[in-house]
């Protein structure tokens, strides 16, 4: 078999989707319900790096990272020896019946990674939706309080309580009310599209007032438990706000004994230059979720906070069956390892800056490019039909996604008008796979910007 980790250029053979694919998506048809979306019509068959194979042996770069799971890559030599070993020992005892070394081990380890020089504890669950919930469970417990404000453009998940938390309506919460109580939404800094019109240079962070605003006009501050915030918005299109703005709102619920919840993720385990978002801002969140790229691609989620906040949940609160499972407590342990090891916050940095170059070249030649932002190897481009109105494009968006897979790359789109192409590369790749997906990114930008 190849090692398709040294592949550069991908290799289209068939069609996309190929016959192969095309049976198992006719079989998908029958068995998976539409909601379960797809965006790349066809199957892996095996990944390594950023490079996968799918069924009928086209070979594809991919600047996805399974919506940013991967950035450490896929099948990482290093994390698969050590789930092996793990497996052969044992798969599951539940931490609740039988604890495990793994489980405490990595909690020690996110406790020492995480912001903030103050006593730490971690808690283990399965998804970042789950780790949302546990968190504002959690600061619910602490403050003896209920109320949870959060902001527009945010995604935390799709269960009930973060559905409620997420902004975008269709697809996630439309049609699945009613929501959550006592969730109170404000806008966030998007400065490429203010909420209220303004330009940054004279906003004086209008929107950071605004937590403060509400505290007369919609819930009472002695009521809100946490405010919750992605130091960068994922699904919002990545959505970076100005330096102060999350030294803002950290001020207000320090003023106001309200706990900070920093949702990383999305943005955590280097993605965006440093182990952390957060830590670009210098504001120390009170409690982090994470998840994605905590364990290589096998579910695993944390919670870390102040030792007195998490102390606060009765024995038996916390927990669940699969919760902190000893192959993903394992592989967790192996990816900071690697990342601390070979130094992946400089890798993000040397993608990204690759990255933006290229793309602020483009928008110069493409007014169908809007905006190009990014920190770190989180990086994304916003697409509009002109310049001065931002009239989303999202038929564009579309079909340049559409056109670089039908080349061998794999994208993604995002933004709460599907109009942002999101990069999330994997940090392992090499220098010339990712020119090789950026001249895929150019050769479609030229033929949709001729149709459209």
């Amino acid at each position: 078999m190849n090692n398709l980790r040294e592949v550069i250029n991908p290799e289209v053979r068939t069609e996309i989707p190929g016959p192969n694919a095309k049976k198992l998506l006719k079989m998908r048809d029958i068995y998976v319900p539409s909601g379960v979306y797809y965006t790349i019509p066809t199957f892996i068959r095996r990944g390594e790096g950023a490079v996968v194979e799918d069924i009928d042996g086209n070979i594809l770069l991919d600047f996805a990272a399974g919506i940013a799971v991967l950035n450490i890559g896929y099948s990482h030599p290093e994390v698969v020896k050590a789930v092996k070993e793990q497996a052969e020992n044992f798969f599951h005892s539940s931490i609740n019946v039988l604890l495990y070394e793994s489980y405490v081990k990595l909690a020690k380890k996110l406790s020492e990674i995480c912001p903030g020089n103050f006593p730490k504890k971690t808690l283990f669950v399965n998804c970042g939706a789950e780790a949302v919930e546990n968190a504002i469970k959690i600061a619910r417990k602490y403050t003896k309080k209920t109320d949870v404000i959060c902001f527009e453009g945010a995604f935390h998940g799709r269960t009930s309580l973060t559905m409620s938390l997420t902004s975008k309506v269709k697809p996630y919460s439309f049609g699945f009310g009613p929501f959550a109580p006592g969730i109170h939404k404000i806008p966030y800094a998007n400065c490429y599209r203010c909420a209220y019109g303004l330009e940054r240079k004279a906003c004086n962070l209008r929107c950071a007032e605004r937590l403060e605003e509400i505290f007369t006009s919609v819930v009472a501050s002695e009521n809100v438990a946490a405010v919750i915030l992605e130091p960068i918005q994922g699904e919002s299109g990545f959505i970076i706000p100005p330096n102060e703005f999350v030294a803002k709102i950290r001020s207000i619920c320090d003023k106001y004994n309200i706990l900070m919840i920093t949702d990383e993720i999305q943005t955590g385990f280097c993605r965006t230059g440093k182990m952390f978002a957060c830590e670009h801002w210098s504001v120390v969140p009170d409690i982090i979720t994470m998840a994605k790229s905590l364990a290589a691609g096998i579910p695993l989620s944390a919670v870390t906070g102040r030792k007195e906040i998490m102390q606060a949940a009765h024995a038996g609160g916390l927990g669940g069956t699969f919760s902190g499972n000893p192959l993903a407590c394992t592989a967790g342990l192996k990816v900071i390892e690697i990342m601390e090891r070979d130094n992946f916050k400089e890798k993000a940095n040397r993608i990204g800056e690759i990255i933006l170059n290229r793309l602020e070249k483009l928008k110069n030649k493409h007014s169908l490019i809007g905006n190009v932002r990014g920190r770190g190897a989180m990086v994304a481009f916003e697409l509009v039909k002109d310049r001065k109105t931002k009239m989303p494009a999202v038929e564009e968006t579309n079909a340049i996604i559409q056109e670089s897979y039908k080349q061998g790359l794999i994208l993604l789109s995002a933004g709460l008008y599907s109009n942002v192409i999101r990069l999330l590369v994997p940090l392992v790749i090499q220098e010339k796979q990712l020119i090789a997906g950026l001249d895929i990114i150019e050769n479609s930008l030229n033929k949709i910007s001729k149709n459209y």
